[in-house]
């Protein structure tokens, strides 16, 4: 099939290119190489990308026209976000780049008439505790769960109105090589590599996560297109149900890397979440979903490629 991926050189996305061209299919990555993080990595994970036959094509879903892209395209996954839960990003990032991008690709969806949409959403629609099924009540905290959930329903709304093939994956704590610079595991590798504090919220390490290696996400993404008859206007929540303490997350990769980390304490983060912990019996019943990944397993490959790609190559934080 011929398949865009929005969000492509990021993290998830550009793993999920990857998996995809592997399959046989193909792939056209699209990214805006924004700022949010530095532009160096994302052409990283570009350049990996096209050596395996990923076409990648720069575009702003916010003000670029994708019609052309569009042309023979099956499948589109929404990757593309602003991501993450901070206290100085502005709204109107969130709101352009969440639900704008997204109204944006789904108007240009609808014209060219494509067989699958899944977008891509988030454990943070929940809110606080993000333990429930698909049909458990959303109470997003954060500018970004709120302009996540909107945009889930953006897209299912199209399907419930239209007909539209749409699908949506809520992904929880996903982890592993190419992670984004500010979240925690490729924080917590460079402090320590480096020997510089970390930069730990107060409380944090007592918060539950279903810390899900990218791997098993994007299994599950793949299994969603592969079964999409079943899928059409419905909700997964992708994770492992094998929930751990950041705490524990964190003593995982200083025994892998044998040196601890130095803390350095800072406020709570408004709209934080306390606890998530997945619950995928959907889609291990609907789709044979199975995570499989072990915490110290993943965070092996995700310390073992910080060293390789990154240690004394990128600066990450300038």
């Amino acid at each position: 099939m011929n398949i865009i991926v929005t969000g492509a050189a990021g993290f998830i996305g550009s793993h999920l290119s990857e998996r995809l061209k592997s399959l046989g299919h193909g792939v056209i990555g699209v990214d805006n190489f924004n700022s949010y993080y530095t532009p160096t990595l994302k052409k990283l994970n570009a350049d990996d990308l096209e050596v395996k036959g990923v076409r990648i094509e720069k575009r702003d879903l916010v003000s670029d026209s994708m019609s052309d892209l569009l042309e023979g395209i099956e499948v589109i996954f929404h990757l593309a976000a602003q991501p993450g839960i901070s206290a100085v990003t502005p709204f109107e990032h969130y709101l352009n780049n969440n639900i704008v991008a997204t109204n944006n690709l789904l108007k240009e969806a609808k014209k060219s008439k494509v067989k699958m949409f899944i977008n891509i959403a988030t454990s943070s629609v929940y809110g606080a505790h993000a333990t429930g099924n698909e049909t458990a009540e959303t109470k997003p905290t954060s500018y970004y769960g709120v302009t996540k959930l909107a945009a889930e329903q953006l897209v299912l709304a199209a399907n419930r109105d239209e007909g539209f093939p749409a699908a949506s994956a809520r992904l929880f704590s996903v982890y592993g090589e190419r992670e984004r610079p500010e979240k925690l595991y490729m924080k917590l590798i460079d402090s320590i590599l480096n020997d510089k504090p970390f930069p730990i919220r107060e409380g944090s390490q007592e918060h539950i996560r279903s810390y899900t290696y990218v791997g098993d996400i994007v299994d599950g993404l793949v299994l969603i297109m592969e079964n999409f008859d079943k899928c059409v206007g419905e909700i997964f929540n992708l994770g492992t149900e094998q929930a751990i303490t950041t705490g524990e997350g964190i003593r995982i990769v200083e025994e892998l890397i044998g040196k601890k980390a130095i803390f350095n304490v800072q406020p709570r983060r408004p709209g934080e979440q306390s606890e998530t912990h997945a619950n995928i019996d959907k889609a291990r019943r609907i789709l044979g979903y199975n995570p499989t990944t072990a915490p110290r397993d993943g965070l092996k490959k995700e310390v073992d490629w910080f060293k390789e790609k990154i240690w004394k190559k990128i600066e990450l934080y300038q």
